[in-house]
């Protein structure tokens, strides 16, 4: 796990050669809306990427998390299968209710049953390369949305540029980034990470917690500002040095969510110490999320190195899926 981390980068412009040669047809109707469905590794681009253009797609883009599809889906729909195992039985449930609608599918997929449908139904698809944790792929498929999004002109084109100068910039930042995720592992080893961002950085902070919870097999939480001052913030009452806080702050933030952290700041240290900003480098939004990713994902590994973890196991999903398989 340690080495696909390090090779984000390449993964990165290596999905981005993928996209570029991607063929794909366009709608033979207006799209009016997009649904990109997936889980786990494999749907968290989607959450990452409908954040990153909500300011700019020209059409409402949703993510679909489960078994079924909004009722919205209908031939105006163009709907992303996200799979990267192509055998995810929640997406491939939901893509048989966006067929059964007629929606505009496009797959992104390693292989599996949605590559064989996508075949066999002459929808466009994606292969990506297989045979590693979907986790540790999401290089590979968050660009890939990029690239159909921009394709179907929801998104314009600048998302090229900002992908190439985002694996510039952790080129350039890695050894940096490295010993901050070493210093952030230290101080959050044997707490409850509880994790702080603003609107349009949850999808980041998704993915953050969703590597300690894989990766160094942790329990965590996570909240947004300014959502969480009309609710948990009142919850910080009690004392409690166990809570290790991190929040994830943009200095292009906008001003009154960052005079909020201020203030949350004062409330949340009456009741721990244990306070750690992390602001994010890059010029874009897409190079600050990337430059966010990629320290989450190092801070996940060097935390299950400490907690004498293998950061590739995840057995009790493993389980969970053979019991489906026969239920």
């Amino acid at each position: 796990m340690k080495n696909l981390v390090a090779s984000f980068s390449k993964q990165l412009n290596e999905a981005i050669s993928i996209g570029e040669k991607a063929l794909l047809s366009p709608s033979q109707n207006n799209i009016k809306n997009v649904l990109i469905c997936g889980l786990g590794g494999s749907g968290i681009g989607g959450s990452i990427v409908s954040e990153l253009v909500a300011l700019s797609a020209t059409v409402p883009i949703s993510v679909s998390k489960g078994y079924f599809i909004p009722s919205f889906v209908n031939e105006h729909t163009l709907v992303i299968i996200s799979s990267y195992s192509g055998n995810t039985e929640e997406t491939l449930n939901c893509m048989q209710q966006a067929m059964d609608k007629k929606a505009k599918i496009v797959g992104v997929t390693s292989g599996g049953k949605v590559l064989e449908i996508c075949k066999a139904k002459k929808f466009d698809c994606i292969i990506v390369p297989g045979e590693m944790p979907p986790r540790a792929c999401l290089g590979y498929s968050l660009t890939q949305l990029f690239f159909i999004l921009n394709f179907h002109k929801i998104i314009g084109d600048t998302f090229k540029n900002e992908l190439q100068n985002a694996i510039k910039l952790i080129d350039l930042e890695e050894t940096n980034i490295i010993e901050d995720a070493k210093l952030i592992a230290q101080k959050i080893n044997g707490k409850t990470p509880v994790i702080y961002a603003t609107t349009y950085n949850e999808g980041v902070m998704i993915r953050f917690r969703q590597q300690l919870n894989e990766n160094a097999k942790m329990l965590c939480w996570h909240q947004i500002i300014p959502e969480m001052n009309h609710n948990e913030l009142v919850g910080w009452r009690e004392k409690n040095d166990n809570l290790a806080v991190l929040i994830f702050r943009d200095k292009q933030e906008y001003e009154r969510n960052n005079f909020r952290i201020e203030i949350n700041k004062e409330t949340i240290s009456k009741y721990t110490s244990n306070i750690t900003e992390i602001y994010s480098k890059g010029d874009s939004a897409i190079e600050r999320a990337i430059y966010f990713i990629h320290l989450g994902d190092w801070i996940s590994v060097i935390l299950a190195e400490m907690r004498g973890f293998d950061a590739n196991e995840i057995a009790v999903i493993n389980q969970l899926k053979s019991a489906l398989s026969k239920f």
